[in-house]
């Protein structure tokens, strides 16, 4: 039918061309330069109805719609990309009527016109992979499962795929002719794509051991990094450090080297405060009773001193003790109550997860004193507040060492040796 049509209004064409006094030949040409335009500009009238009309309908549809994977395939604009498949449809059912008398041409045009059909169609699939992961990132698997690692991976297969239908098409090739020939140049082919494929190796790793997730904090000091991760793609990981910089990693880098991952530490409901004071040993002594008279006084250490006190000489008397020597026998020490007073004084901080380890304790003596550690854990992980609350906990520490008759440990400074030199060289 479509065949008659064409001819019917072709000939038309050539008849008037001819009554116009022009030669058989240029009626000839006229004609099918003629059924040629008016082709294309039907087949453009066909794609902007389509355009206008339908996908029109297809946005008022997805609006109204209470589900988002119309949504996502409407916004990734799948189906303005399939809309141009059309055209070249039309044109592929078309041409062969237009330009008969040319065969030439016309194998030419049908052969661009396919190669477009291929790149239109690894578009509209690309469009539709975008929008499957948007649709995928919806679900609360996705903070624990990225999958953008294999869609790209699926992304290359298909350009692969396209480049080699596509230079089928132009050497007039079966595509298993050319897939035979890629053995000899798999080697040129591992070497361009290396970063793909341990990209794609690091991603499985990552995915199936829940290695990083979006959103992690993590801290990789070979890289720089120490942020939280924003993406996770095929080659690269993408980490917004502290510091609003942007570290890109390889992928399979998370896999080769040893990273810190922080999910844990949110996960668990606190963040520890783990620091030291050095306590200077020269200040260490035993209570006497006006410091233990002093030391019960205190609201968060009145039961404490007083039991411990009653204890200590419950024992000496039932040893036999003679106390008059301040090292015979069991004793309270002014550093003892201070680690009894900071451990009930965090007890009462209701910043502090009273559920996880909680230690106040003497590390290793050494040139710098005794580092008397607080080892603790926050209720609150965001960064600030938490070190609001670690400042406020060792503000409060170092303004109370006085109190227990400590000091802290510091060497000298240049204030200290001109208070010497001030003394006449006596140290103060």
């Amino acid at each position: 039918m479509m065949d008659i049509l064409m001819i019917n209004f072709g000939n038309l064409i050539k008849e008037w061309i001819s009554n116009l006094g022009f030669s058989e030949n240029i009626a000839s040409i006229a004609r099918d330069f003629t059924d040629f335009v008016l082709m294309v500009l039907a087949i453009t009238a066909v794609y902007y109805i389509v355009k206008l009309v339908v996908l029109r309908v297809v946005r008022r549809l997805t609006h109204r719609t209470s589900s988002t994977w119309d949504d996502a395939l409407y916004n990734n604009r799948v189906f303005h990309k399939a809309a141009l498949l059309i055209p070249g449809l039309l044109f592929n059912v078309l041409a062969p009527y237009t330009v008969t008398e040319y065969p030439e041409i016309l194998n030419w045009l049908l052969l661009f016109n396919r190669i477009l059909l291929i790149f239109i169609l690894i578009v509209t699939i690309n469009k539709f992979l975008n929008a499957v992961y948007d649709i995928y990132q919806g679900f609360e698997i996705s903070k624990s499962k990225p999958v953008k690692g294999y869609i790209q991976v699926l992304k290359i297969i298909l350009y692969i795929i396209a480049i080699i239908v596509v230079i089928s098409l132009l050497f007039d090739k079966s595509p298993a002719y050319l897939l035979g020939g890629l053995g000899a140049f798999s080697a040129v082919l591992l070497l361009i794509f290396k970063d793909s494929i341990l990209g794609f190796v690091g991603s499985i790793q990552i995915s199936a051991n829940d290695m990083v997730r979006p959103g992690d904090w993590i801290v990789m000091n070979k890289s720089g990094a120490d942020g939280e991760v924003m993406d996770i793609s095929l080659t690269t990981v993408k980490v917004q450090n502290w510091d609003k910089s942007i570290t890109m990693i390889p992928t399979y880098s998370l896999v080769s080297d040893s990273f810190i991952n922080w999910r844990g530490m949110e996960e668990s409901g606190g963040r520890r405060i783990k620091r030291s004071i050095n306590i200077d040993m020269s200040s260490v002594k035993f209570c006497t009773k006006e410091m233990l008279d002093k030391f019960g006084k205190i609201s968060l250490l009145e039961k404490y001193v007083t039991d411990k006190q009653n204890e200590l000489t419950q024992y000496n008397l039932k040893e036999n003790i003679d106390d008059s020597i301040m090292v015979n026998g069991r004793r309270q020490t002014n550093i003892g109550v201070f680690r009894a007073y900071l451990s009930e004084y965090l007890k009462q901080n209701k910043y502090i997860n009273q559920d996880m380890t909680m230690l106040v304790r003497q590390l290793q003596p050494g040139e710098s004193g005794i580092p008397l550690e607080i080892y603790v854990f926050s209720k609150i992980q965001d960064w600030k507040p938490f070190e609001d609350i670690q400042s406020d906990i060792f503000d409060h520490i170092l303004a109370s060492i006085p109190e227990f008759e400590l000091s802290v440990f510091q060497n000298p400074s240049g204030s200290d040796f001109a208070k010497v030199i001030s003394t006449g060289n006596k140290p103060v």
